[in-house]
């Protein structure tokens, strides 16, 4: 599992150098026609082994993460910035950040509340940055408009089976699409990209897509397990009402999001690939965001697509946090699907 290197690698959408760096090292030898696409996605084949005309199978995951981007400066020294990707502002105040190519410590601020006549409300506009800068050329002399500003945060591993760490929305995804290549050989072609400006659009896997010609597609992604925190249960009572997924009950499996609707055929094998495999598993059917699979989908003349996540608690934030069994249990459904995927899947 190469998470902890992967979530650690700074790569904001729009600027994946590093993720793809290590992305490269990881699957160099491991499949063909390595390439880089013209918007920064990787792309790469590993032939699968069953003769002529095998199905081709494309496996997405982004490389990108949510961050900032620097705007500009006050006469103060403080950095005025701007959110790239969704990025709730209330969790903001106080946490640490790397900002800029030279990756500057900086801490984002909030007017102190007893100077804030809007207490309630925590908006973006209104937080600053400080590096420490005592003026506006200070700052200014130290990182540009445009440069990106990155979480300060390093992979934990909590316990035997949590772990903890930034941007597992998707490295997690990137880190079972290098096991897959990894793993093999598979009967049918698997089509790998790891996809750059997911965040932000959908970009790199509506690019991929048209590259690759995929006869169906996968998207491995980090989702959101909203478990906890339940504010309405008692104290005992540690039962959260139709959370969106659990940490520790499997894989999620998507029915809809706001970018797609999974294909029928393609969700019901792969229940039934979890169930005869004894991989457990979970329905995703709390509407939500989008994946990769939203773009590729609709690409040429249709791909039918599905989504296979980890659960993670608190994505969009420094501190995820997943459980290891969710991992090892999605790659398994991964590796069971490859094994065992015909075209007869998509028979009408």
């Amino acid at each position: 599992m190469l998470l902890k290197e992967l979530s650690e690698a700074i790569g904001v959408s729009g600027q994946e150098n590093a993720v793809r760096k290590v992305v490269l090292n990881a699957i160099d030898g491991h499949a063909e026609r390595i390439r880089i696409d013209a918007l920064g996605s990787v792309t790469a084949v590993k032939p699968g082994t069953d003769g002529a005309n095998r199905p081709r199978i494309m496996i997405a995951a982004h490389m990108d993460e949510i961050g900032f981007m620097v705007k500009g400066f006050d006469s103060d020294g403080l950095i005025r910035f701007t959110n790239v990707g969704g990025i709730d502002a209330r969790i903001l105040p106080g946490l640490r950040v790397k900002v800029g190519d030279k990756k500057l410590p900086g801490v984002i601020i909030w007017t102190p509340i007893h100077m804030n006549r809007d207490q309630n409300t925590v908006k973006l506009d209104n937080l600053r940055i400080d590096i420490g800068a005592s003026n506006k050329d200070g700052a200014s002399g130290q990182v540009k408009p445009g440069e990106i500003i990155a979480f300060d945060s390093s992979y934990v591993e909590m316990s035997e089976k949590m772990r903890l760490g930034k941007a597992f929305d998707d490295r997690v995804g990137c880190s079972l699409l290098v096991d897959v290549l990894q793993g093999g050989p598979y009967p049918v072609d698997v089509l790998a990209a790891f996809t750059v400006q997911e965040e932000i659009g959908l970009r790199g896997a509506a690019v991929a897509a048209r590259i690759l010609q995929p006869d169906l597609a996968f998207a491995l992604e980090g989702t959101t397990a909203h478990d906890l925190p339940n504010p309405t249960a008692e104290p005992d009572d540690h039962e959260q009402p139709n959370p969106t997924t659990r940490l520790g009950d499997g894989p999620a499996l998507t029915a809809m999001d706001n970018s797609m609707i999974t294909d029928p055929r393609l969700l019901k094998w792969l229940r039934s690939t979890a169930e005869s495999n004894d991989i457990p598993y979970q329905l995703k059917t709390a509407r939500g965001g989008g994946t990769d699979a939203g773009s590729i989908h609709i690409s040429d003349s249709g791909v039918p697509s599905a989504v296979i996540s980890v659960p993670c608690r608190y994505i969009h934030s420094p501190r995820a946090i997943l459980n290891v069994d969710d991992y090892n249990h999605t790659l398994r459904l991964v590796q069971a699907a490859l094994h065992n995927l015909t075209t007869a899947v998509l028979a009408r």
